[in-house]
């Protein structure tokens, strides 16, 4: 019953876990639990580095892949391990693209009806052209997929508006994903 309540008082359930699992990333960084758990798997880190890249796509997820990311840094070689991680993050695009793109359907519907979101999607209309929407349609995804931001959002939005196929999404995804990994290694 109390749960039940909290329910209906809590408007975006989702995005609060995801703003929880930020944290509790940044925390369990701060502790170093994500170089010891690569110590457990492996001396080199590359299998960690393989398991951060399925961790990469996900929202829920992505805080601690990018904690794997920075801990594992100077103990890998980003030429390897970037490339690696790509396809960890690509076998996990293709699962968001083939079965869990709707997961946050229920919350971007409420997200649209927002004042915000309205006036967003008038400029758009009133004030892009439909080459300029379609650019700005892939450079927002792209950011996006190949950030640590949560790949839903990106892949939603190529999956939702465009009509690519599984081959060419899978060649996009890999490519913006192993390059976000790489410059989080080479930064950290």
């Amino acid at each position: 019953m109390l749960i039940q309540k909290l329910k209906e008082k809590i408007q975006y359930p989702k995005l609060i876990v995801l703003l929880i699992s930020v944290i509790t990333a940044y925390i369990l960084f701060q502790a170093h639990f994500f170089l010891e758990f690569a110590k457990v798997l492996n001396s080199h880190g590359y299998a960690s580095i393989f398991l951060a890249g399925l961790l990469f796509s996900y929202g829920f997820t992505a805080p601690f892949a990018v904690g794997f990311f920075i801990e594992l840094a100077s103990e890998v070689n980003p030429f390897i391990a970037a490339p690696l991680a790509g396809i960890g993050a690509v076998l996990s695009d293709l699962i968001i693209f083939q079965f869990i793109r709707a997961s946050f359907q229920d919350e971007f519907e409420k997200l649209k009806s927002t004042w915000f979101f309205q006036k967003i999607h008038q400029i758009f209309d009133n004030h892009l052209s439909d080459k300029l929407k379609t650019y700005t349609l892939w450079t927002l995804a792209g950011f996006l997929i190949a950030s640590p931001f949560p790949d839903e959002f990106g892949v939603s939005l190529i999956s939702g508006f465009t009509n690519i196929n599984r081959r060419a999404f899978s060649a996009i995804s890999y490519i913006l994903n192993t390059t976000g990994i790489f410059i989080i290694l080479s930064l950290a």
